[in-house]
């Protein structure tokens, strides 16, 4: 980057029409960012509405909808996602801050941001600080971390927001988590902001599933508030065939308080449980003792014929700092979507019951009456070994007379081959010879 017009730290008598950004090499107009176009690459506040960014090869012009106002101290915020022709990408952003009239303050805003019900970092979320009471908003976006720090902002009464901007279109939308805090800005202050969905309507029961026979697990389509406490009083658990009869609960349980109890009842192994000794660890008594014996004493004799080296020291470590968001998560843990009902008795297989949560509250506050079924199943039947199963010789008799339809019939399959004499070995077997005629006699031959 070259240059911005203005400066920062200039007191601009007259408000220019435009801001303009001076590159040192020719841009793509489109951005590596999420949001591709080039308005994405910069942010300047405060300003009221819209800001249109055009681009000249080089040359970013900046210009917002209302104009550059007298009275102000702006800030523009080049963020580090423009790429040259050679898809090279800028290596660091640059932020400009100028006076329109008032003198460039010096005070400081800083926090951090998390996704409450995500469970996360708030990473490149929205930072909207509304200056009362013209409610002038001051913009930038949280780094990976979370973490954020508006500098050179006036004093006075902010409205801070910290915004998931889910659709990166630089404004609070209303479906998108935020949370908001107002403080007051002298030199320096601090917003640790937890953002959430703000819903209007009350949580509703998605699934209700039976964990054990004396557990079901309720899970409703958002977080509940965890400040709120449901106890035995606002559950109602009743059978479809007798609705009148309550079911007594013995608990009403979060994730983390079933796992708190169920390590608190936990036992330690015991030393039998791992079963018998192996035959060949069997060893006679004071064995082991003369084995590590002589062990030790060939180890030593190892070190001592070794020659003496210095050994490097290691560097030494520091316990690692974590981050502002990731110790806000640590002090307030990501609310969970889920409870836990203990019965006093296990359910009846095969029956059906009714579940009604009331006064269940989400993270905005908002009540209401939840209800769900669950359906219990019937066990299944358990067959002795050898012993076949009650219809298991119906139940194969479709399937051997299909097998016994396809098969053809006994006359049907053909005769094996006439499997052939060996050939004769001509090269060892002579052929046979004829017989020689019969031999006449000559008249007065003896």
């Amino acid at each position: 980057m070259a240059a911005i017009s203005p400066d920062s730290g200039v007191l601009v008598e007259s408000p220019p029409g435009a801001v303009q950004v001076l590159l040192s090499e020719v841009v793509n107009e489109r951005t590596a960012a999420a949001r591709s176009d080039i308005a994405g690459a910069v942010l300047l506040s405060p300003v009221k509405g819209t800001v249109a960014v055009t681009w000249h090869r080089n040359r970013l012009s900046v210009r917002p909808r209302e104009g550059l106002q007298p009275g102000r101290v702006y800030r523009l915020e080049v963020l580090p996602v423009l790429t040259d022709l050679r898809q090279n990408r800028m290596r660091q952003g640059r932020t400009a801050i100028f006076s329109t009239g008032p003198e460039i303050p010096t005070a400081v805003l800083q926090g951090a941001v998390t996704d409450w019900a995500g469970g996360r970092v708030g990473a490149s979320a929205l930072v909207e600080a509304l200056l009362l009471p013209d409610s002038l908003p001051y913009r930038m976006l949280a780094d990976s971390t979370g973490s954020f720090a508006l500098r050179q902002i006036p004093p006075g009464d902010y409205l801070v927001y910290g915004v998931i901007d889910q659709d990166n279109n630089r404004e609070r939308g209303p479906r998108e988590a935020f949370d908001t805090v107002r403080l007051t800005l002298a030199d320096s202050a601090t917003a640790e902001l937890f953002a959430f969905p703000h819903d209007t309507t009350g949580p509703r029961l998605r699934t209700v599933e039976l964990a054990d026979s004396v557990t079901l697990r309720l899970t409703f389509d958002r977080p509940l508030d965890p400040s709120h406490v449901l106890d035995t009083s606002a559950v109602r658990l009743t059978s479809v065939a007798d609705t009148a009869t309550p079911l007594p609960v013995r608990l009403v349980l979060t994730l983390r308080q079933a796992d708190s109890l169920r390590a608190a009842q936990g036992r330690p192994e015991r030393p039998d449980s791992a079963g018998p000794t192996p035959r060949d660890s069997v060893r006679a008594p004071g064995a082991d003792t003369a084995r590590a014996g002589r062990r030790a004493a060939d180890t030593t004799r190892v070190v001592a014929a070794a020659p003496a080296r210095s050994a490097p020291l290691a560097p030494a470590v520091g316990p690692r700092d974590s981050t502002r968001a990731q110790k806000m998560l640590a002090r307030r843990p990501q609310p969970s979507a889920v409870r836990l009902l203990r019965l006093e008795s296990p359910l009846a297989p095969g029956a059906r019951y009714v579940v009604n949560v009331f006064g269940a509250r989400s993270l905005s506050g908002v009540a209401a009456t939840a209800t769900g079924q669950v359906s219990v199943p019937l066990p299944r039947a358990r067959t002795q070994p050898g012993r076949a199963r009650p219809g298991a010789d119906s139940a194969r008799a479709p399937s051997d007379t299909a097998a016994a339809a396809r098969r053809p019939p006994s006359d049907s399959v053909p005769p094996a081959p006439p499997v052939p004499d060996p050939p004769r070995d001509t090269a060892r077997t002579p052929p046979p010879q004829p017989e020689p005629p019969p031999r006449r006699l000559r008249p007065g031959a003896p």
